[in-house]
């Protein structure tokens, strides 16, 4: 029986998760994940019930009810780093036993759908064209440091990926992960794309995006948009589904990003009044979770 020290696994005073501040009676087999603290209010406004309300920090936390169903909301922020706090500890809530902290004998599933904004890097997908992120290509490098991360990888699409585009070695090696396909195929439907989705490390240079400072690789989203693997393009551009899918995947849980497409990249069009997409499709989620 694995028992995990308190350096490893940190316990609040009362009893709650260290970041997220959840208690394990709080968590739900079903969670909607958002970047914005803000926007955990407007999922949670479909909710027929509200049974708690945390933050701490940028994670947002309202539980309740839709349709019956026990289900919640937490924002996690912005950026990869994040999403290997908050799927770590939501598996800790549902699998460490925190008065023991023995992992538990029988695991316990999590469905996690992310809800997000993207940018495209075709330029036939249009502003409120909602992706799926049937695949996920991380340039963060968090599942990097994890066991098993090759097992869960389609490598082949990996290795064509960094030599078609000249990855450069002072990156951290992207991986490449599924969402769930039973998730997919469930959420999913004729209104959303399935694409190949990259989630970057940052949103200005790691993106392509040039300010004041000059970019390492100039030529790199050329590049990407061009790639095709099996007949397939990369479709957008975010910042958290590869962490997500890819732990997700290795802790045995259902995941899946989706983003509403709020600029275009190569037509170099955006729209930074998308809040009526992202409701709309906050609605169509929740209904197929």
């Amino acid at each position: 029986m694995k028992v995990i020290p308190p350096s490893e696994f940190i316990i609040n005073p009362d009893g709650s998760v260290f970041h997220l501040h959840l208690l394990p009676s709080q968590l739900t087999d079903r969670v909607i994940l958002v970047g914005d603290p803000g926007r955990v209010s407007m999922v949670a406004s479909f909710f027929d019930t509200i049974d708690f309300e945390v933050q701490s920090r940028e994670f947002h936390t309202i539980g309740g009810t839709y349709h019956g169903k026990p289900i919640m909301c937490l924002s996690h922020g912005i950026g990869p780093d994040n999403i290997d706090i908050v799927i770590n500890e939501l598996d800790a809530l549902a699998n460490v036993d925190f008065t023991t902290r023995e992992v538990r004998d029988h695991l316990r599933q999590l469905t996690l759908v992310r809800i997000g904004t993207s940018g495209a890097l075709q330029p036939e997908l249009t502003i409120g064209t909602p992706v799926i992120a049937e695949k996920s290509i991380g340039f963060d490098g968090v599942l990097n440091y994890y066991a098993g991360r090759n097992d869960v990888s389609d490598l082949e699409l990996e290795h064509a990926f960094c030599d078609a585009v000249g990855w450069n070695p002072l990156w951290a090696k992207p991986y490449v992960v599924d969402a769930d396909p039973e998730l997919v195929s469930r959420i999913g439907g004729d209104d959303m794309v399935r694409g190949i989705t990259i989630s970057a490390v940052g949103f200005y240079g790691p993106q392509g995006r040039e300010l004041r400072l000059p970019l390492a690789n100039p030529d790199l989203n050329r590049r990407i948009e061009e790639f095709r693997f099996n007949g397939r393009k990369i479709t957008n551009y975010e910042m958290e589904s590869a962490p997500l899918q890819g732990l997700g995947r290795l802790m045995g849980h259902k995941a899946m990003t989706v983003c509403s497409i709020i600029a275009n990249r190569m037509n170099t069009d955006a729209n930074p009044n998308y809040k009526n997409a992202v409701h709309d499709l906050i609605a169509t989620v929740l209904d197929r979770i």
